[in-house]
């Protein structure tokens, strides 16, 4: 049994911790600055000890489930308590950010580090939210350099698959932040702007699942979310011109009455879906 620390016990962070008490039988140490989630996490058994400055060092591995300025700000002042011997992986939504920030804490402390991101989530966030089965079947990214050699890999590639995980990707920050800002970040951008039309104070009795799908996300944290999208603003704003203007060709086609034109565009939309696979 080793022991796993986790800063934040939230939504990512609370449903680590439980994942990692059902499936293992490793220790957990947490830590969270809302003393509420810190008496839940005890009380559910989610977490064995508190993670502090002075059981930082006694951590094999710990995972960073905070937002991108309080995680940074957390390992510059943590990272001299980090074990040599220890791996830490964040677990944010952006990944240059965060790389260029714990690189070099990590390479000037010794001890290892590696991006990373769990593909997985709720819109209702929080520590009470959190599940041990959020993971199940998901995918986990992982964004390693040079540094991360390979015993280091297949160690995290076996935890990761231990806790429900169904599969692990590798990528590079770069490679992560480009597509994460279509998968992710531009569906919550479209879902807060689509929810903003006067009609949706009005649907009661008029929608279904196309409406419950795409304003699921527009429930976010937008603190939280506001910095992830200036983290990957260059990747974020192409993608919202290619869409912006994809929806332009629909409203034209529609403005000037062009039945074929619209019912190719709807056409193009319904194969590449088929290409892009049902998830």
């Amino acid at each position: 049994m080793s022991t796993v620390g986790i800063v934040g016990l939230g939504l990512i962070g609370g449903s680590m911790a439980k994942a990692i008490k059902f499936h293992t039988d490793h220790a957990v140490y947490g830590a969270d600055l809302n003393r509420d989630t810190m008496s839940l996490a005890f009380a559910s058994g989610a977490i064995d000890n508190v993670l502090d400055v002075g059981s930082i060092g006694d951590c094999s591995l710990i995972l960073a489930a905070l937002p991108p300025r309080a995680l940074i700000d957390w390992a510059r002042e943590n990272a001299p308590r980090v074990s040599p011997s220890a791996c830490v992986v964040d677990l944010c939504g952006v990944k240059r950010l965060i790389v260029d920030a714990l690189r070099p804490l990590s390479e000037e402390y010794g001890f290892s580090y590696v991006g990373g991101h769990p593909m997985a989530g709720k819109e209702h966030g929080g520590f009470k939210n959190s599940t041990a089965l959020l993971f199940s079947g998901a995918s986990m990214i992982l964004t390693p350099d040079e540094r991360a050699d390979a015993p280091l890999l297949e160690e995290l590639k076996k935890f990761f698959l231990s806790l429900g995980f169904g599969s692990i990707t590798y990528s590079t920050p770069a490679e992560h932040d480009r597509i994460i800002s279509y998968t992710s970040q531009l569906c919550h951008i479209t879902s807060s702007a689509f929810v903003k039309s006067p009609t949706a104070q009005t649907h009661m009795g008029f929608s279904a699942g196309s409406f419950r799908d795409m304003t699921r996300v527009a429930y976010l944290d937008e603190g939280m979310w506001t910095q992830l999208f200036m983290a990957d603003r260059d990747y974020l704003t192409a993608e919202l011109d290619t869409l912006i203007n994809h929806l332009c060709e629909y409203r034209d086609a529609l403005g000037s009455g062009d039945e074929d034109r619209l019912c190719e565009l709807l056409r193009e939309g319904r194969e590449l879906k088929m290409t892009a696979g049902g998830t």
